[in-house]
This record gives C-alpha cells, sequence and structure tokens, in this order.
C-alpha cells in the first residue's frame, strides 16, 4: 500500500508538471521492476477490507493507464503479481532480456486485484491470460515478448537507453495530439467499433481546431520540423 501510495504521488506529481512530456517507470538496479506484494499485508484481509484493497490499487494504475503523457515500463528483472498489473497499466512495456512475469495470485488462493484479469485479457487474448491467470505460472522476457504482453526485449544494459529513445521519439509529436490519442485508444477499447469511431472522429476534430495542427502542418509543406506549443 505505501509503495502503491509513492507511485501515485510521483505520477501525479509528474501529469501535472508542463516540463514532463513523458513518464520512464522502472525498479532499481537489475533484479526487480516490482516482485510483487507484501503477503503479510492480505492476512488481515476479510471480503470487505479485500474489496476496498483492491480498489484503493486499481484507481492508482487508473491513473496511470489515463495519463496524458505517455508511460512507458522498462521491466528489469522480475515483475510478478502487483508488478505485472502495474506494467499492464503503462501504455508501452519494453522488458530487459532478464525479465520475468507472471500472476501467481491463484497459488496463494487469491486472484488478481490491480486489474491483471482485466487488463491481461485485452493485452493478449482471452486464452492467453486464462493460461497464465489459472497456473499462475512465471514467464522469461522472450515468451512475454511473442504473446505481445511487452512491445520489446532489449539487453539488461540497453534498457532505460532503449525506454529513453523511445520517449524522445515520441515527444517530438504534437502533446494534445499524444494525450488525446490515448484517450481514443482506452476508451475505444470498451465500446463497440461503430461507437469507437464515433469517438476517434470526435476527438480527430477536436486536433484539426488545436494550433498544433496548424503548425505541424505547415512545416510538413515547408519541408522542416515543427515547433509544437500544446495548444
Amino acid at each position: 500500500i505505501k509503495t502503491m501510495g509513492e507511485i501515485e504521488a510521483a505520477c501525479a506529481e509528474m501529469e501535472s508538471d508542463p516540463e514532463v512530456r513523458a513518464i520512464i517507470l522502472t525498479g532499481t538496479g537489475e533484479k526487480a521492476f516490482i516482485a510483487g506484494a507484501d503477503i503479510s499485508e492480505f492476512l488481515g484481509l476479510d471480503a470487505e477490507k479485500g474489496r476496498e484493497y483492491a480498489r484503493k490499487g486499481q484507481a492508482v494504475l487508473r491513473k496511470i493507464e489515463n495519463s496524458t503523457k505517455p508511460v512507458i515500463a522498462a521491466i528489469n528483472g522480475y515483475a510478478l503479481g502487483g508488478g505485472t498489473e502495474i506494467a499492464l497499466a503503462c501504455h508501452i512495456r519494453l522488458a530487459s532480456e532478464n525479465a520475468k512475469m507472471g500472476q501467481p495470485e491463484v497459488k496463494l488462493g487469491i486472484i488478481p486485484g490491480y486489474g491483471g484479469t482485466q487488463r491481461l485479457s485485452r493485452l493478449i487474448g482471452k486464452g492467453k491470460a486464462m493460461e497464465l491467470i489459472l497456473s499462475g505460472k512465471m514467464i522469461d522476457a522472450r515468451e512475454a515478448a511473442e504473446i505481445g504482453l511487452v512491445n520489446k526485449v532489449v539487453s539488461p544494459s540497453e534498457l532505460l537507453k532503449e525506454a529513453e529513445a523511445l520517449a524522445r521519439e515520441i515527444i517530438k509529436n504534437a502533446p494534445l495530439a499524444i494525450a488525446w490519442a490515448i484517450e481514443a485508444i482506452n476508451k475505444g477499447l470498451d465500446r463497440t467499433l461503430d461507437d469507437g469511431l464515433d469517438l476517434e472522429a470526435e476527438i480527430f476534430g477536436r486536433t484539426c481546431a488545436t494550433q498544433d495542427f496548424v503548425e505541424g502542418a505547415k512545416a510538413f509543406l515547408e519541408k522542416r520540423k515543427p515547433t509544437f506549443s500544446g495548444r
């Protein structure tokens, strides 16, 4: 719970800082991204407290998922249970070759409670999500990439450099377009295709009314790099 509060505070600070254009979440060193929850915290939970515990964690990860700034998970080592769930809430996931991921909650007699049953199935499909969650098995970075759980696997020494390079590539683009693309993708996943297309058209229209669109179009036609203002 303490760690989740610290993550929430850090993300809120970066979200409100106009100087921050992208966010990278990673662990210290090469051993673990987040190895999972402190199991001793679970022992005092009953049905009501368990529901509250899950809701608090879900709320934090929802803020990460709906950040207007791209959030990249740089998964360095173990990301188990809540660690995988935090990575799932990020917009893009990069993993080091020594990364290990999994949802082992059923081995403790519980299920993922921070969105794992929902985000994992949406990301990699129902069948693979069922396999990972019901078995509680741990997979390596190579398999995580094969099933679409992570976008790319690199050496541990290159992980942060790769995440920073990707962040720099993203922030070359218009800030409002990035924020609204995130919104369109996140909200569209919960809608029918027709409703999702309606949402996309509405947000596309929103971007057409920005100064950045005019600047981007002019820069393209004038064969120069655009200077976006976020307006």
